[in-house]
């Protein structure tokens, strides 16, 4: 397999190949379409991605400078419970003192083993001076807390700050970021007082940069039938090619949804990132 020369990686991407590599085939070479849904039932998990999305949203209008008054009034025409009170923990207890130089939806990207890797953050905040001047704040609206370990294991945990080191300098005055000045946080609307933080420095840069490096040089290596279902059937459960893979029909419940480690509420929004210049 050749993979084309303008295809380009992104966590998510990455992601599914670890997790599935038939997965990553079907997503994003064969760009197959499969009709099917990942949880059921269909309308209460298409109404909490929908939910996260309008979250997702507020916090991007609020930091672009709109006010919690403006924006909590738009929410009362249109009273959704949990959107209520994500927000109202969001406006309590969002980390840190963002009164700083904040960058939301900010995309970077990079060259890693001749394609482009790609990541698009919620928020970048400088912070000034101090040990972590540098906050990548990623929203969570998953139901239940993720384990540090889980998380620790994300291609995004990986991906999100060796690309603010490799390709953020424009966002610092033309300074290139060094590891220790970068700290990752999850922060999660429902568990606004327990948020996950990670730090940086440069022993875990290069090891992202030579991890990342020879992920997808595996990947560039492949042919055509050496993208294998993954050994752990129970990630199918909630893939949407489950049945093309004969590995079910029904999809796995809502309600279990996010006791399995594979199960997120990682929102991809589709970009056409040949639109982006190469940093």
């Amino acid at each position: 397999m050749t993979l084309p020369t303008d295809f380009q990686f992104s966590q998510g991407s990455l992601q599914d190949y670890v997790d599935c590599p038939r997965r990553f085939q079907l997503r994003y070479i064969q760009r197959l379409a499969w009709p099917a849904v990942e949880a059921e039932p269909a309308l209460e998990n298409e109404r909490h991605l929908q939910q996260g999305a309008a979250f997702h949203r507020l916090v991007h209008q609020h930091v672009l400078g709109l006010s919690p008054e403006r924006l909590s009034s738009t929410m009362t025409a249109n009273f959704d419970e949990d959107l209520s009170r994500w927000w109202h923990n969001y406006l309590e207890s969002a980390p840190a003192d963002l009164a700083a130089s904040l960058y939301p939806e900010v995309v970077l990207s990079a060259p890693v083993s001749g394609h482009r890797l790609v990541a698009k953050y919620d928020l970048i905040a400088l912070m000034g001076e101090g040990l972590r001047p540098s906050l990548i704040l990623e929203w969570k609206t998953s139901r239940k807390r993720p384990r540090r370990k889980w998380l620790a294991e994300r291609l995004q945990t990986r991906v999100y700050p060796y690309l603010l080191v490799r390709a953020g300098s424009h966002l610092n005055e033309g300074r290139p970021f060094r590891p220790e000045q970068v700290e990752m946080v999850y922060w999660f609307a429902n568990f606004p007082e327990d948020p996950e933080r990670f730090s940086y420095d440069a022993a875990q840069y290069d090891a992202d940069g030579e991890y990342l490096a020879l992920l997808i040089e595996e990947i560039k290596g492949l042919g055509d039938e050496d993208f294998p279902l993954t050994a752990q059937e129970r990630r199918c459960r909630y893939c949407p090619y489950r049945s093309l893979c004969q590995r079910g029909v029904r999809a796995g419940s809502f309600d279990e949804a996010e006791d399995e480690p594979e199960w997120g509420d990682d929102f991809e929004i589709s970009l056409d990132f040949e639109q982006i210049a190469e940093i």
